[in-house]
């Protein structure tokens, strides 16, 4: 009897895996998830756009992805693991750093946090950033990014998303352990960011909902938002950066049945132009591929 009780239980939590499989299937390494073909309309954009010596130059760091089916994302990028100054776009890293401490209880949710928390997204506050850091603790925020469940900074990979200083005149409290930068990004870990987010990894479903409505709406009119303007039917959760020649822009846009991340980094006066022209290219790859720029290999 004993037997036959302990092979009901071994049945019914075999079966409960197996339900927890099917109705959630695990997410794949995107960095395993290359596409040849997307890759090379990247390129041919990048080409046609008259970027190609930024992309030689490392001055641009460009990375799509196609999550359009979210277990099954495809990856295209130039320089991806290059880690550059991106000035605001790090406030995603706060907004997960407050995240987690929400879900573990250390912060609550409240409408002055969320009012705090909107502002630094949306209009990029620099006082409600500075805020919503020490609230989770520059030690803290490190220790969330590089941790194993997230790993958004990894020393394997060149780095990642890092805020080792406030949003103002205070001194850097730690800049990050390979290139000595305050607020710094990697591409390819950006877009990480947003599909954990889109796949639901990074907290609760509650609250992955609440991040998004964060993201969502906009309120800076220039990079990638400019560049999709002319294209109402777009919906996109958005951080950009700027400071003196360092722009930076991420997104993860919802277009006519599509999803796709994009994110660009540049080193150069001109890179928020260069970002209000990139957008619209890697809009034309993933919603109308047909119509979009030539496929071309860099050399």
């Amino acid at each position: 009897m004993r037997n036959i009780k302990h092979a009901i239980i071994f049945f019914a939590l075999a079966l409960g895996f197996l339900s927890d499989a099917i109705g959630a299937p695990p997410i794949p390494d995107l960095r395993r998830t290359p596409d040849p073909v997307l890759q090379r309309r990247l390129e041919g954009a990048i080409r046609d756009l008259g970027l190609r010596r930024a992309v030689l130059d490392r001055r641009l760091a460009v990375v799509l992805v196609d999550v359009t089916r979210v277990h099954r994302p495809r990856l295209a990028a130039v320089n991806g693991d290059e880690m550059l100054y991106a000035a605001s776009l790090p406030k995603i890293a706060i907004l997960l750093g407050a995240f987690v401490e929400i879900e573990r209880g250390r912060i609550a949710l409240d409408n002055d946090t969320r009012a705090s928390l909107t502002r630094m997204i949306r209009v990029s506050s620099n006082e409600a950033a500075t805020e919503m850091l020490r609230r989770v603790g520059m030690g803290r925020l490190a220790a969330i990014l590089r941790s194993p469940r997230y790993g958004l900074y990894d020393p394997r990979f060149n780095g990642g998303l890092w805020v080792g200083k406030e949003y103002g005149r205070a001194a850097a409290w730690r800049r990050d352990p390979l290139h000595q930068l305050s607020h710094g990004a990697t591409a390819f870990q950006t877009a990480r960011f947003y599909y954990l987010l889109e796949a639901g990894q990074l907290v609760s479903p509650a609250l992955t909902r609440v991040m998004k409505e964060m993201l969502s709406k906009p309120g800076i009119n220039h990079k990638f938002v400019k560049g999709l303007s002319d294209r109402p039917q777009c919906r996109m959760l958005r951080k950009s950066g700027t400071w003196r020649h360092w722009h930076a822009d991420s997104a993860l846009v919802e277009h006519t049945g599509h999803k796709y991340i994009a994110v660009a980094l540049a080193a150069d006066p001109s890179g928020g132009e260069w970002m209000t022209r990139l957008i619209r290219s890697l809009d034309a790859i993933i919603v109308a591929p047909q119509m979009a720029v030539s496929d071309g290999v860099f050399r």
